[in-house]
């Protein structure tokens, strides 16, 4: 090959000795993958770092170690791993990007492995792959499942879409199946797998994973006939790919021997023990959190396939990953979790178009109110005005003003907070007012004659003695108290809309009915209980 320089070795005149193998362009513009870009500070903002790991954040400034050429050949050679791991110019740049000027970068990915690296492990256990094969994703997210590159690629394995829907991973606007640390993981060493039984060689499998089999074909074909590897074909592929193996070698060695470059391990505070739960139902993070007092934070961390907070469990089952004793309370108060704010998460089946009359508040049969609700917030560890000011969509200005308050609020403090809620309330079949004018107006037509004094003497008369008899009342009987009244279900509405217009809440509803659901059917009879 062109190009050598020799690294701590001698060239065998005749071979190419991949200890001689150097870039072809200047070193400094050798391309690094993108996970080397990534942002330390912001990573620290992760949950679980925060959480579970103790990591130093002054990392970057703890001196470098120099390592000479043989001691870093020493160390490649004593790795127990399948796939060759040789050192050249390449190989020793990423090293030193890692272990020089980004500890820090090393540290999270550390912390972070102690939760990643059993997933990994186990699904190449299972397809009995190279347990090194485990770095890939080091180089591919820096172990960030929300990771997305500048091509698209997304999760922990750098996925893009074509390849995604050819593994069967499911992605649409709800869910996003290369976010999950699972069903990502078992797709990409299924994938890896495929690429291995293709090449027979683990650089070129893994550098066609990379920048796919088109790219490392077309390099082979240019370097002829015979058995190659990476380092044969490196002058014709992609720059990326050019940088990639070689990181790929740098983590495995960096993630080995990060002690011996100054860089303090990762400790756990404590170990995260995990569970899954199979979800048939449609629940929302947000009622998981508010029934099981578990942070939102937690809950996105061990689900970040899910795009939108929300699992569609009423489409078909879907796994729901939390902390192993909360997992076995989920199946226990998994009722009470989805019945909880159940109308504020609900997806309405049926919808009818609105009319003129209810655009404006109103129909023939009724109208709408606005009733003022009070309710009583007791402060939570770490809440704030803002937090509590949205969760009951007010402003935060309106607490203030109501609680006398200032900007913040102390943990236990019992504030109360005023909205608003549209009540519909049907009109009788005819008011008091309706019977009135109705029996005047039959009075002034029978006595035409009379002047404007008596006339309107005599039509009080006439309404007076209209309503002190028997005539049937204009205005309808209200129900006795302990009874019920039975309402049939119409098309377009549902426990709610029902509720609401009788002026009961839906759990009410539903206990008269011995509803174990919100599934109600056109036609259906439903029993009324009394306010």
């Amino acid at each position: 090959m062109a190009g050598l320089a020799l690294v701590g070795s001698t060239a065998i005149k005749g071979q190419t000795n991949v200890l001689g193998v150097t870039c072809e362009t200047p070193s400094g513009s050798l391309i690094f993958p993108e996970s080397f870009e990534t942002d330390t500070k912001k990573m620290l903002e992760n949950w679980y770092l925060q959480k579970y790991a103790v990591i130093d954040s002054e990392a970057d400034s703890r001196a470098d170690i120099e390592v000479t050429d043989e001691v870093l050949v020493e160390r490649l050679g004593k790795m127990p791993t399948e796939i060759e791991m040789p050192l050249n110019s390449v190989v020793k740049n990423s090293i030193l990007f890692y272990a020089n000027r980004r500890k820090q970068l090393v540290e999270n990915m550390l912390a972070l492995s102690l939760y990643y690296m059993p997933i990994f492990e186990t699904a190449l256990d299972r397809y009995d792959m190279p347990r090194e094969l485990r770095y890939l994703p080091v180089i591919e997210s820096a172990l960030e499942p929300a990771a997305v590159s500048r091509a698209g690629a997304v999760g922990l394995w750098q996925i893009m879409s074509p390849t995604a829907s050819g593994l069967g991973l499911e992605m649409n606007s709800l869910v996003d199946a290369r976010r999950d640390p699972y069903a990502s993981t078992d797709a990409a060493v299924r994938y890896l797998r495929q690429l291995y039984d293709t090449y027979n060689d683990w650089s070129l499998a893994i550098s066609a994973y990379n920048c796919g089999p088109g790219n490392v074909n077309k390099a082979l074909r240019r370097v002829g006939e015979g058995k190659h590897d990476f380092w044969d074909i490196y002058p014709f592929l992609p720059a990326e790919t050019r940088g990639y193996f070689p990181a790929f070698i740098a983590a495995n060695y960096i993630m080995t021997y990060y002690r011996d470059h100054n860089i303090a391990p990762a400790l756990a505070k404590r170990p995260v023990v995990t569970d899954t739960v199979h979800v048939t139902r449609r629940v929302h993070f947000q009622q998981i959190s508010d029934v099981m007092d578990i942070p939102m934070e937690e809950i996105r961390a061990l689900n970040p396939q899910y795009r939108k907070d929300l699992i569609p469990g009423d489409i078909k089952p879907y796994p729901l990953v939390l902390p192993s004793l909360q997992a076995t309370a989920y199946i226990v108060n998994e009722d009470s979790i989805v019945n909880h704010n159940a109308e504020k998460y609900a997806r309405r089946s049926i919808v009818e178009p609105a009319t003129e009359g209810s655009l404006s508040g109103q129909d023939s049969r009724g109208e709408y109110v606005d009733e003022l609700v009070t309710h009583y917030h007791t402060v939570k560890r770490g809440e704030t005005l803002t937090q509590i000011a949205r969760r009951y969509g007010v402003t935060v200005s309106s607490i203030r003003k109501l609680n006398k308050v200032g900007k913040s609020v102390q943990r236990g403090k019992r504030l109360k907070i005023q909205t608003y809620r549209r009540r519909y309330i049907e009109k009788p079949a005819e008011t008091s007012e309706a019977a009135s004018d109705s029996i005047a107006t039959q009075v002034t037509e029978a006595a035409p004659a009379l002047t404007d004094s008596t006339a309107t003497q005599s039509t009080e008369e006439a309404v007076n003695q209209a309503f002190s008899t028997p005539a049937p009342k204009a205005e309808k009987p209200k129900p006795q108290k302990g009874r019920t009244t039975t309402h049939t279900v119409k098309k377009g509405e549902n426990l709610y809309k029902i509720a609401t217009r009788h002026g009961i809440s839906v759990d009410q509803l539903k206990a008269a009915n011995g509803l174990k659901n919100n599934n109600i059917q056109v036609g259906q009879k439903l029993k009324i209980p009394s306010k």
